[in-house]
């Protein structure tokens, strides 16, 4: 199985779409490198918040490498962020403009269909299914997207990315008073942050977030730097570094997911 669910009875839901690095035997040969195809993963996120089942909460991942199928792309194919620089549903190069598939093997659209059905629908019937679940349960419920990237990518920002990027689809997927909390966390940590600025929310946001029935969507994308060492150059000898131990955001980030649940839990009958 390609999805993985640890179910909690919190009104939350943390996905994590990224940290996949599964490459099915079949699509491998069509890549250049390897290492490539899985070096813009979110290193070791899920286990930077392996603390969510002691709140309670529902955790969804997918094992699928995102050069496989990103399944926080719109599944459409359009666009998150017409006009800059981004990766598609089915990725062709990497974040920093590499090729990632060998001259003719780029998937058609027949493969990215096939793709989507294997992958994609799956990992969203199971956050689907999980939200129903919670909601059915409480009068609120939050989902939590979690992210990380390289704090340096010129391709996609500029400069040294903050340490927290909160994305709520420009006001659009939450309650205000969720951006709120989870901001007021991050500004208590003394570390960056900031709302809705490069990142405002992927496809999983922007599509499960519905304020008005109760269903509050955010997004979180940490530069890594935070948790692991980064290289200047990634390189297969150097990338990934390992998850430190001792990370300074676990604390913070703990804070951050107990706000989500204060949030979804305040006013409850």
């Amino acid at each position: 199985m390609s999805v993985e669910v640890r179910r909690g009875t919190a009104p939350l839901v943390v996905s994590f779409p990224h940290t996949g690095t599964d490459i099915p035997a079949e699509i491998e040969p069509g890549f250049v490198s390897l290492w490539l195809a899985r070096r813009d993963a979110d290193w070791w996120i899920d286990q930077l918040y392996d603390f969510a089942a002691d709140l309670g909460a529902t955790t969804v991942r997918t094992t699928i490498s995102r050069s496989v199928i990103d399944v926080n792309r719109d599944p459409s194919g359009a666009s998150l962020y017409p006009g800059q620089a981004t990766t598609e549903l089915c990725p062709t190069t990497t974040f920093d403009g590499e090729p990632l598939y060998r001259e003719g093997q780029e998937p058609d659209g027949e493969e990215i269909a096939r793709r989507r059905a294997r992958w994609f629908d799956p990992y969203h019937e199971a956050v689907a299914a999980e939200l129903a679940r919670l909601r059915a349960e409480h009068p609120k419920v939050v989902l939590y997207d979690a992210h990380s990237i390289r704090s340096r990518i010129p391709r996609l920002f500029e400069g040294e990315l903050p340490q927290f990027n909160i994305g709520t689809f420009s006001g659009a997927s939450c309650d205000p008073a969720l951006a709120d909390a989870v901001e007021a966390e991050c500004a208590a940590s003394g570390l960056s942050h900031v709302l809705n600025g490069r990142f405002k929310g992927g496809w999983t946001t922007r599509h499960y977030g519905r304020p008005s029935d109760g269903m509050h969507a955010i997004q979180m994308e940490l530069a890594m730097h935070g948790y692991m060492a980064e290289p200047e150059t990634p390189t297969p000898d150097t990338w990934p570094t390992e998850l430190d131990p001792a990370a300074p955001l676990r604390a913070p980030l703990t804070r951050i997911l107990k706000a989500c649940l204060a949030f979804a839990e305040k006013d409850a009958a």
